[in-house]
C-alpha cells in the first residue's frame, strides 16, 4: 500500500509487482535509495493531504483493549466531518434547481427517483471512501501511479472540465441570490464579480482548524435546511403525497418532458469530482492502516456518517421538490403574473409574457422553473419574507460548492500531475474560466439565459461522470491496492452494473439535450469527432480496469512499472495501503 514518509524515515523495502509476491521483496538500489532521499530533501511542501488540512483528527482510543473497537459515538463524532462536506455536491445550485424543476414539471411523481439516485450515490461515496482509508491515497493519486502518462493528462482534464462546470453552476447561483436579496439593485453581472473576492475570504477559514472549518461547512448546511425547511412549511404541501412519490416508483401520466427531467435527477445527483473529493478528505483522521480492526473502523464510521450527511441531503432536496410541486405545477405565467402584481413584488415582470424573448410562452403557459423565478414567485405568493429566505439558502448553496470545488481542483491537479498550488491560485484558475462565460451571458443577455446554463452544464456533468465511476471501480476491486478490502464478487458485480445504468441514463440525456440543438454539417461533424474520442477513451479505461495488456506493445498505453511500498503482512495487519 502507499504510505508516505517523513523526512528522516528511511524507505521500506520496495516490492515489484508481478511474479511470486514471497521473493517479490528486494532492496532498491543504493542508486535508487539516494535518489528518493534527494527528493524529499528538495521539497518541503507539505503532502497532498496538508496542502487544506495543516493537522490531523485523532480518533480516541480510550478503555480496555477488548472494547476498544467498540462501536463509541465519541469516535463516531472524530469521523464527523469529510461525509457533510462530501454532501455539499447534493445540494448545489444545480441540484436545487433540478429539485425545482422536477416538481414544476412533475409534481411529487419523481420524488423515488430522487431517493434512489441518492442511495446510489452513497453507494459510490463508500467505494471512494474505502479507497482513501485503506490505501491512504485518494483517487487522483492512484490514478497518477496506475494509469499511463498520457491517459492519465486527458482523465485530469476531464475532471477539470467536471470541476469548471460545477464552478460555473455555483457563480450563477450565487449572483441569482445576490440579486434576489438586494431586490435587483445587485445586477447579475454584479453579483458575478462579487464572487471573485468572497471565494479568497473563505479559503483562509482552515487556517483556524480543520474542526472549525467543517463546523463552518455544517452551519452552511444548517442554514440550507431551516431556509428550505422554512418554505416547506410555509407551502404546506400535502404529506400523503409526498409519501407516495417517494415510495410508489410510478410516473402515472408523464409526458416526453417528466421522463427527460427523471434522467436528468440523477445527472444533477451523482457528481463525478465529488468520488475524487471524497477520497482525499478521509485521509484527514489518523488511522492506523497496519492494522486491520483500525481500517474497518475507519470504513464502518465513515460510511455512517456519510449515510447520515445523504440522508439530511435528501431531506432538504425533498424540501425543494415539494415546494415547487404544490406551488408551480399546473400554475400558469397569468396566474403567477397577476399575483405578483397585486402584492406589489418588484421583480413581476419575469413572468410578463408580453416582454418575454420566447415567442412559444403564452399567459396559459405553464411556467418552466429555474431558481430566480422560484424566489421571485415565493415571494408574490407568501410575502418578501420567503423571497429572502430563498435567496439565502440559495446563497449558503453557491457558497459551501464553492469552497468544496476548490478543494476537488487542488486534490485534483496535485494527484493526477504532482504540481502543487497555492489555494489563491488554485481558485484564481478555476474561478477566471468559469467566470468568463458566465459574465457574458450575465451581462449581454438576462436571468431567462443566465439560469438555462444550469441545464447545460448537468449535461456536461453526465458526460463527465465515467471517468470518476471507472477509476474508481477498477481501483477497489484491485487485491494489489485493496487488499483484504477489496470488493467481493457480489459488491463488484452490483456497483458495475449500477455504473452501467448510471451512464447509460446520462448518455440518454445528453443524447435528448443534443437534438434540441439546431444542426448543420460543422455541429454533426464536431459531434461525430468529439463522440468517437468520448468513447475510445471510455474504452480505453475499462480495457485498463479489467487488467488486459494486449495493447502494452504501444508505448503511451503502457502502464507503469508497479513499485509499491509494501510491509509484512499478517492475520492482524493490512500493508500500509497496498496487500499481496
Amino acid at each position: 500500500m502507499y504510505q508516505s514518509m517523513d523526512e528522516n524515515e528511511t524507505p521500506p523495502a520496495v516490492a515489484k509487482a508481478g511474479g511470486d509476491m514471497s521473493n517479490s521483496f528486494e532492496l532498491s538500489s543504493e542508486e535508487e535509495l539516494n535518489s528518493m532521499h534527494a527528493n524529499r530533501k528538495r521539497s518541503t511542501k507539505p503532502d497532498i493531504a496538508s496542502t487544506y488540512f495543516d493537522q490531523r483528527i485523532t480518533v480516541p482510543r480510550d478503555g480496555e483493549e477488548a472494547d476498544k473497537y467498540k462501536f463509541s459515538w465519541r469516535r463516531l463524532w472524530a469521523f464527523t466531518g469529510p461525509g457533510f462536506l462530501m454532501s455539499i455536491a447534493y445540494l448545489d445550485p444545480g441540484n436545487i434547481e433540478s429539485d425545482l424543476q422536477s416538481g414544476a414539471v412533475a409534481e411529487y411523481k419523481l420524488l423515488w427517483i430522487l431517493m434512489c439516485s441518492t442511495l446510489m450515490g452513497l453507494l459510490m461515496q463508500r467505494l471512494s471512501l474505502r479507497l482513501g482509508t485503506v490505501s491512504g491515497k485518494h483517487l487522483a493519486e492512484v490514478c497518477h501511479e496506475k494509469y499511463p502518462k498520457i491517459p492519465r493528462i486527458i482523465l485530469w482534464v476531464m475532471v477539470e472540465i467536471a470541476i469548471i462546470g460545477s464552478d460555473m453552476q455555483e457563480v450563477i447561483g450565487t449572483a441569482i441570490a445576490f440579486n434576489l436579496l438586494s431586490n435587483g439593485k445587485i445586477p447579475l453581472y454584479g453579483g458575478v464579480l462579487i464572487t471573485i473576492t468572497d471565494t479568497f475570504i473563505f479559503l483562509f477559514l482552515d487556517k483556524y482548524g480543520l474542526r472549525k472549518l467543517e463546523a463552518f461547512f455544517g452551519f452552511l448546511i444548517t442554514v440550507m435546511a431551516v431556509s428550505f425547511g422554512y418554505e416547506y412549511v410555509k407551502v404546506n404541501p400535502k404529506q400523503d403525497k409526498v409519501l407516495e412519490g417517494l415510495f410508489i416508483p410510478w410516473c402515472e401520466n408523464c409526458d416526453n418532458k417528466s421522463i427527460l427531467q427523471a434522467v436528468g435527477i440523477v445527472g444533477a445527483v451523482i457528481m463525478p469530482h465529488n468520488m475524487y473529493l471524497h477520497s482525499a478528505l478521509v485521509k484527514s483522521r489518523e488511522v492506523d492502516r497496519k492494522d486491520t480492526k483500525a481500517v474497518k473502523e475507519a470504513n464502518l464510521y465513515y460510511f455512517i456518517e456519510s449515510a447520515i450527511a445523504l440522508f439530511v441531503s435528501l431531506i432538504i432536496n425533498i424540501f425543494v421538490v415539494a415546494v415547487f410541486a404544490e406551488a408551480f405545477y399546473n400554475t400558469t405565467y397569468g396566474q403567477v403574473y397577476h399575483t405578483c402584481i397585486e402584492n406589489k413584488i418588484s421583480q413581476a415582470e419575469i413572468f410578463n409574457v408580453n416582454k418575454s424573448t420566447d415567442h412559444h410562452i403564452t399567459w396559459n403557459s405553464t411556467i418552466d422553473g429555474d431558481l430566480y423565478k422560484g424566489g421571485v414567485f415565493l415571494g408574490c405568493k407568501f410575502g418578501k419574507a420567503a423571497l429572502y429566505i430563498w435567496g439565502i439558502g440559495i446563497l449558503a448553496a453557491g457558497q459551501s460548492s464553492t469552497m468544496t470545488g476548490t478543494y476537488s481542483g487542488q486534490f485534483a491537479m496535485e494527484g493526477f500531475l504532482k504540481i502543487s498550488w497555492a489555494r489563491w491560485k488554485r481558485v484564481l484558475f478555476t474561478r477566471s474560466i468559469a467566470i468568463a462565460p458566465t459574465l457574458f451571458v450575465a451581462f449581454y443577455e438576462g436571468v431567462q439565459d443566465l439560469t438555462g446554463m444550469n441545464d447545460f452544464l448537468n449535461v456536461l456533468q453526465s458526460l463527465q461522470l465515467p471517468f470518476a465511476l471507472i477509476p474508481v471501480l477498477h481501483f477497489t476491486g484491485d487485491r494489489a491496492i485493496m487488499g483484504s478490502f477489496k470488493n467481493g464478487r457480489v459488491m463488484q458485480g452490483a456497483a458495475w452494473f449500477l455504473s452501467v445504468v448510471v451512464i447509460g441514463i446520462n448518455m440518454f440525456f445528453v443524447a435528448e439535450y443534443v437534438s434540441e440543438i439546431p444542426r448543420n454539417g460543422g455541429y454533426y461533424f464536431l459531434v461525430g469527432l468529439y463522440l468517437l474520442f468520448y468513447v475510445a477513451f471510455l474504452l480505453l479505461l475499462v480495457y485498463f480496469a479489467l487488467g488486459f495488456t494486449f495493447l502494452d506493445f504501444i508505448k503511451v498505453l503502457k502502464r507503469p512499472d508497479s513499485i509499491q511500498y509494501v510491509a509484512q503482512e499478517d492475520d492482524n495487519t493490512v500493508s500500509n495501503g497496498f496487500s499481496q
